[in-house]
């Protein structure tokens, strides 16, 4: 037999747990005493105990032991219940209310009877709280030895406190069965993925101006965002136009920003733009990318200019400006945009 906790530990809201899973906090009142018949030490969730004191709050005796076989049952306590109990993990931890302090038991990963002793209850509760002067007002025991799963079962009832928590625990409703509860989280999850799917449509909608997206819009390149930031009922309106319209619209907008750009008094640029405007093949250099961006840098003729990164314009407050890209940017955040000789004047 060995002892892993022996003294004082401190109890809050007349509670302290045993917990094995990792992942859980545990479960609720109710969860760990539905179906029970005892309603001192709740077994009714895996991996985990519920054990009730008479002590609201202060520190009370309590010892764990483990042992290799049942150990008999010493007269002097005053209630005792037993259930079954199986570690979900290696790591089985006498546990404090909000986790502030935590003993370690050894357990192994195999089923356990386990017996909950208890003397002092009722005047525990009477007393409400203690404080570290004060005399013990009640103590506790928690076995565990390996045993086969079996029901719940009360030994001895003698205080009010326990004979309370049992009437509590029988009047629970009982547990879900294994199928009600895959169903119940079946729905649960089917409700977070409804939810999310609803919550990602309800961004989409905003960030498109109101309205979802064709599929055309979504699977489109180019820089579709960036249309979309400064009017997405243009964008939409253009997606609805067709190719005909498209395509125009593409032409008068690549003319524009040659001439923005000063490189409409290139003869090799406007012989594209022509090229484009007739529905013929790109003349070179435009037929080869790194050609083009060759040509570019050693024609001297290529006006030395700057184009800062237009801004797109503010969104109204009913639309969500939260995500990267979607809002208008601060004169400061625009200048950080514009890059080459220009940077220095905008700054």
């Amino acid at each position: 037999m060995r002892r892993p906790v022996e003294g004082d530990v401190h109890v809050h809201y007349g509670q302290i747990y045993v917990r094995s899973d990792p992942d859980s906090y545990g479960p609720g009142l109710v969860e760990a005493f539905a179906g029970q018949s005892a309603g001192l030490c709740g077994a009714a969730t895996a991996g985990a105990l519920w054990l009730n004191t008479g002590l609201h709050t202060g520190e009370v005796g309590f010892t764990v032991e483990v042992h290799d076989h049942a150990p008999p049952l010493e007269s002097s306590w005053e209630d005792v219940v037993e259930v079954s109990f199986r570690p979900a993990s290696a790591d089985s931890a006498l546990v404090e209310w909000a986790g502030e302090d935590s003993w370690d038991l050894g357990l192994d990963e195999t089923d356990y009877r386990v017996r909950y002793c208890a003397t002092g209850m009722d005047r525990a509760r009477a007393a409400d709280a203690r404080t570290a002067e004060e005399p013990q007002l009640d103590r506790y025991l928690l076995q565990f030895w390996p045993a086969a799963p079996e029901p719940d079962r009360v030994l001895k009832e003698t205080s009010r406190t326990a004979a309370h928590w049992h009437g509590y625990a029988r009047d629970l409703p009982p547990p879900p069965t294994p199928a009600e509860r895959a169903e119940a989280e079946r729905r649960a999850r089917l409700a977070q993925e409804t939810a999310e799917r609803e919550r990602r449509l309800a961004r989409e909608r905003r960030e498109w101006g109101g309205r979802l997206p064709s599929d055309a819009l979504r699977t489109v390149g180019g820089n579709v965002s960036g249309l979309r930031d400064f009017d997405p009922g243009l964008l939409h309106a253009l997606d609805a136009a067709g190719p005909a319209a498209q395509r125009a619209v593409a032409l008068l907008a690549a003319r524009r920003a040659c001439e923005v750009a000063g490189l409409t008094a290139l003869d090799w640029v406007t012989g594209a733009l022509t090229a484009l405007a007739e529905g013929r093949s790109l003349p070179p250099p435009f037929d080869d990318d790194a050609r083009m961006w060759h040509t570019l840098a050693s024609d001297p003729a290529c006006p030395d200019r700057t184009v800062g990164r237009a801004v797109p314009p503010e969104r109204p407050p009913s639309q969500d400006s939260s995500s990267p890209g979607t809002g208008a940017l601060s004169p400061q955040e625009a200048a950080t945009l514009v890059v080459g000789p220009a940077r220095a004047v905008a700054r």
